[in-house]
């Protein structure tokens, strides 16, 4: 009886999946100028450039803390100058196993400088096309460190 039930439901599965595809072959139209209008008229129409205007102080601020960090003085975590002093300790030491890791982190530290410096530049343009294009941009929020830069 079960087998029978079985073979019953595959074979109306089957019959359902043929009939839905001859359906679908027998439309071989193509589609009409409109429906392809309508269609591209739902595409994404903005290039983000609004979204990017409202976050740019948030944005700025980030770059501004993370270029404080890097050039801060000895007792900042995160500074440049905080792991060259860690630096002169381990090589005080004799620990270069230490030195090698830390001297390698330093490069990695001191390649950061250009490219976020680059970064602050090029959001200054960004700024002055976001006022030329009348973008409205949120005002930086306040930090639980205390007020954005």
């Amino acid at each position: 009886m079960r087998t029978t039930r079985t073979a019953v439901a595959v074979t109306a599965a089957a019959a359902a999946l043929l009939a839905a595809a001859g359906t679908a072959t027998a439309d071989t139209t193509a589609p009409t100028p409109s429906a392809t209008a309508t269609a591209a008229g739902k595409a994404p129409t903005g290039d983000g450039a609004r979204a990017l205007c409202r976050r740019l102080p948030a944005v700025d601020a980030h770059i501004d803390r993370a270029l404080a960090r890097l050039n801060g003085p000895v007792t900042e975590r995160g500074s440049i100058a905080r792991l060259q002093k860690r630096i002169d300790n381990a090589d005080a030491k004799g620990d270069t196993a230490v030195s090698t890791f830390l001297k390698d982190r330093l490069t990695f530290r001191q390649s950061l400088l250009p490219s976020l410096t680059k970064r602050s530049t090029d959001l200054d343009a960004v700024r002055t096309w976001c006022g030329t294009q009348h973008f409205p941009a949120k005002p930086a929020q306040k930090t639980a460190k205390g007020a954005a830069k």
